[in-house]
């Protein structure tokens, strides 16, 4: 830390103070947060951090994306995707996109114009990427895109998808590419499906999206030739898993203070929860499980920073923190007795968000396959 991010912390804090906490019912039960939400972020300069300048973005590191991350976590939020937005898809443009592409298309994503989402999972192929089944086939100076993309992040709003298609099935992982869809409202527009019903994050845009002849310029392709689309995704993934590690050991944090704050509130028995022993060992569990995690993930920011974070690490970051996380909000949820089950106290919300982060980003039972094989 430094004072530039100590100030970019208080900026997003304020922000999400302002912009987020007030309205989480109201996302929650309409499925997806303001579309103006991400033009107020665009404004104070909250969108794309980690992008260079000269492309709109905030010339910073991950560091800085990691700072919003862990507002976000703190204030409790998991309507707005902007860690999808900024974190991943702006990183695959900018690693791979052309120089026309990057100006072309990350300004809108720092400005807020565009939403930007990935297009990787599908009914029929999730962790096993190489089972996707969307084809993209060339004819003349476009693709022809056809198949069904699931569990989209920024789905409703997004208007730059990147789509995981195969454009060469022969070849396996090596028919992979990568290839972004504009959304224009026209006719030849990929189609929204519904936001979907989750248990938690109930305010996300979580959307279905279908390519039915769907045509894209071969100019979009990411990559100067086809079949680049696993190799660059394997590249990205690391970050996205430090991501859900970063959110995770900041909801960590976050159970442990409000947890804190009830036991000294509430009285049992004529006296406070936190004076009962029980109370006090399994917090004291919870902060170190929180302080373990902490160490370990800053370390591996560090490392991110440095280029050193390799494959096997962010997978170990990202199992660790969410299976913590699980763990901790779980236990957290217990203290406060009935309340912990109710959607109007923040420990409910942080127990069910809480869920899927074992299962994005690659399952933590795939997390631990490619641990095991780097021993």
């Amino acid at each position: 830390m430094d004072s530039d991010l100590d100030q970019l912390r208080q900026l997003a804090r304020t922000f999400m103070e302002k912009e987020v906490t007030p309205h989480q019912e109201r996302f929650a039960e309409q499925k997806q947060v303001d579309r103006d939400l991400w033009r107020r972020a665009g404004d104070v300069g909250l969108l794309c951090l980690s992008i260079p300048e000269e492309y709109g973005g905030g010339g910073g590191t991950f560091a800085h994306e990691a700072v919003l991350l862990e507002e976000q976590a703190r204030a409790g939020d998991s309507s707005w995707g902007n860690s999808v937005h900024s974190g991943i898809v702006a990183h695959y443009l900018n690693s791979y996109g052309s120089e026309d592409q990057k100006r072309r298309w990350l300004p809108k994503l720092a400005s807020g114009e565009y939403v930007g989402a990935i297009a990787m999972t599908e009914p029929g192929a999730g962790s096993d990427l190489q089972g996707i089944r969307t084809r993209a086939v060339r004819d003349g100076d476009e693709y022809v895109i056809n198949g069904s993309k699931t569990f989209i992040t920024n789905g409703l709003h997004a208007d730059l998808v990147i789509v995981v298609a195969k454009t060469d099935p022969a070849q396996g992982a090596q028919g992979i590419s990568l290839i972004v869809a504009e959304s224009s409202g026209s006719e030849n527009d990929f189609r929204r499906g519904r936001v979907l019903d989750k248990v938690g994050m109930k305010g996300q845009d979580t959307a279905e999206l279908f390519f039915d002849d769907v045509r894209v310029p071969v100019a979009n392709l990411l990559g100067d030739q086809e079949g680049l689309g696993f190799v660059q995704l394997m590249q990205q993934l690391p970050q996205e898993r430090l991501i859900i590690g970063v959110c995770s050991v900041a909801g960590i944090e976050a159970a442990v203070d409000v947890t804190l704050k009830y036991v000294k509130e509430r009285t049992a028995f004529g006296k406070e929860l936190m004076k009962f022993q029980n109370t006090r060992f399994k917090l004291a569990e919870c902060a170190t499980e929180a302080a373990v995690t902490r160490a370990f993930i800053d370390e591996c920011i560090e490392k991110h920073l440095r280029g050193e974070l390799d494959v096997p690490t962010a997978a170990m970051a990202k199992w660790w923190a969410s299976d913590r996380l699980g763990k901790v909000v779980d236990e957290c949820v217990q203290l406060f007795g009935g309340y912990g089950y109710m959607n109007e106290y923040p420990i409910a919300r942080a127990w069910s968000d809480a869920r899927v982060q074992r299962i994005f980003g690659g399952t933590n039972e795939i997390m631990k396959e490619i641990i095991a094989r780097s021993l």
